[in-house]
């Protein structure tokens, strides 16, 4: 929430409380890790890296039989993402799950920062007011949604596209734009892709 108009709609309610909370994702002694398990046998996690100097939210995404998680997005001072597109984060948000973060909207919620997508589709705001209305005390939920979609992330709104099946963006800043130097290996991006892979849509 980027301006003081912004985070007063977002956090005027309870202000307080909201510092609260950030106090306690943020300290040193613990990094909270929040897990959303997707049918694909993937989880993505979301790891509040609170090291002196370097705070920042990674989202990863692991599979078991991965020796490693791949990193989505980065969230700190030297950003990294787009992760998802807007009908990704939708699949993923609305898959049932016996365990991690259960709920839809907290899980749309919880992985919303990883989003970038130029061309969202007309139901965006509307699911992203449900979302904010049912787990926040924000007064205004609907102005609050229009401004998170207006801002997303630390990058621009990326364009997506599909080939053979691997979805990839433009973002300069995207492990997911195949023509960056850095991007995440074609095997990697092709299974990443097939586990997001939501309706097709506006922003695939």
């Amino acid at each position: 929430m980027r301006g003081d108009d912004a985070q007063r709609a977002a956090f005027g309610a309870d202000w307080d409380a909201a510092m609260e909370l950030y106090r306690l994702l943020s300290a040193e002694r613990e990094w909270p890790v929040f897990s959303v398990p997707l049918r694909s046998g993937h989880t993505i996690h979301v790891v509040y890296r609170n090291i002196e100097d370097d705070y920042g939210v990674d989202y990863l995404i692991h599979h078991p039989a991965w020796s490693q998680a791949e990193t989505l997005a980065v969230v700190d001072g030297h950003f990294m993402g787009p992760g998802m597109g807007w009908p990704e984060l939708l699949f993923a948000a609305r898959q049932p799950a016996a365990e991690g973060i259960t709920d839809p909207d907290a899980r749309l919620l919880l992985l919303f920062p990883a989003l970038g997508d130029a061309l969202l589709p007309d139901d965006a705001l509307p699911v992203l007011t449900t979302a904010l209305a049912a787990l926040t005390l924000i007064e205004e939920p609907a102005d609050v949604a229009a401004m998170l979609l207006e801002n997303q992330g630390l990058w621009a709104p990326a364009h997506w596209r599909s080939v053979d099946g691997v979805r990839s963006n433009d973002g300069a800043h995207s492990y997911r734009n195949s023509d960056n130097a850095f991007a995440l290996p074609e095997s990697r991006l092709l299974e990443i892709s097939s586990a997001l892979k939501g309706k097709e849509g506006r922003g695939q």
